[in-house]
């Protein structure tokens, strides 16, 4: 056998022309999605993504957008547990999405496919819920607070004492979320807002207990609903949506707790089930932009951690108190495992008990 026969001329090159089309067409979809991907399936928060957004992405790509919402971190986690739906983009909390990467249900992001991540200020990336910013994208930022409607409370309202008070009982509305309610409580009682125990726990409840029969609404949708519509006086709500409220009518006034606050970042990640990740990153991308990260602004002003779409933001838009607190970032929750069951079996028990 002659171990130097070659291969013939005419088929050498018909290989290497094959070869370099293969090349072409492996570049050409590391650019650009996918030609099968023809959809990307968004599972986020409700009244957050503004739809000229969403119409903006599908009008340049061609790709659909299936928007689906959620009114709660946990019940976004408990739906993309169960699987069923197999979502390409997620939306997690910072504890939520720590808890994902924790069940290995995202998937690492390509920064490559992600130039506009170069907008994200520097201090909203490697945060503890993803120190090696290996999963996420930060989407908005924010603090909880109080909105007091001047016109009617006309007493200094600085804390949470002030709010729970019998004087305002069933003129209250605050975000359905028993985490949120348990942080303030904590607050009250000097106790850290990660510092979940069955001890703490128990310090907490009679404070909930007397809390939670004086509110009138619960809403994580959009509390600021009932505040316009005049169902109530005052409420502890998302810092983007007392910035609605202030840009609508400055009787709306935002007052961060003097017992003490946290910071929330809502952030953007693939599924570990996506079936259209070239898509999802080009997603991803295209809200990055900072011309389209300022719509987002206009629409739901939270604090946005996009510096580029900042410089685009007018003066009174930064002066929002609600949107641009000042300070920039405060203490996150983080993920508490099992004990989150825990929260959820006493914020239903005192919720029962209060109707």
């Amino acid at each position: 056998m002659n171990t130097n026969t070659r291969l013939p001329v005419r088929l050498l090159v018909r290989l290497g022309t094959l070869a370099a089309a293969v090349l072409a067409a492996l570049a050409a979809t590391s650019c650009a999605p996918r030609a099968t991907d023809k959809e990307v399936n968004i599972f986020a928060w409700s009244e957050y993504i503004p739809q000229a957004v969403l119409d903006g992405f599908t009008k340049e790509t061609g790709i659909k957008v299936n928007y689906e919402t959620f009114s709660s971190g946990e019940e976004m986690l408990a739906k993309v547990l169960a699987g069923g739906t197999a979502y390409d983009l997620v939306q997690p909390c910072d504890y939520i999405a720590e808890a994902m990467v924790r069940e290995n249900l995202l998937v690492p992001l390509d920064y490559a496919k992600l130039p506009n991540f170069q907008h994200i200020l520097p201090e909203f990336q490697k945060l503890p819920y993803d120190p090696e910013q290996k999963y996420t994208v930060p989407y908005m930022v924010s603090t909880v607070g109080i909105v007091v409607n001047t016109e009617k409370i006309k007493e200094p309202v600085r804390g949470y004492a002030d709010v729970f008070q019998p004087r305002h009982a069933r003129r209250i509305v605050v975000v359905d979320d028993g985490r949120e309610l348990l942080s303030w409580a904590y607050a009250t009682l000097d106790i850290g807002i990660n510092d979940i125990t069955p001890a703490t726990l128990a310090k907490a409840r009679p404070v909930l207990e007397k809390w939670v029969k004086l509110v009138k609404v619960f809403d994580s949708d959009s509390p600021k609903t009932s505040l316009t519509n005049g169902d109530v006086d005052l409420g502890i709500v998302w810092g983007g949506e007392a910035a609605i409220l202030w840009k609508e009518n400055k009787k709306f006034q935002y007052v961060l707790p003097v017992e003490g606050t946290h910071s929330f970042v809502d952030a953007f990640a693939i599924s570990n089930k996506s079936k259209n990740r070239e898509a999802a990153h080009a997603f991803l991308d295209y809200i990055l932009r900072p011309e389209v990260s300022v719509l987002i602004s206009r629409d739901f002003p939270y604090t946005n951690p996009n510096g580029g779409a900042r410089k685009l933001l007018t003066p009174d838009e930064l002066a929002n108190p609600a949107s641009y607190p000042p300070r920039g970032l405060y203490e996150i929750f983080r993920d508490i495992g099992k004990n989150s069951e825990d929260i959820d079996a006493l914020y239903t028990d005192l919720k029962n008990a209060a109707k």
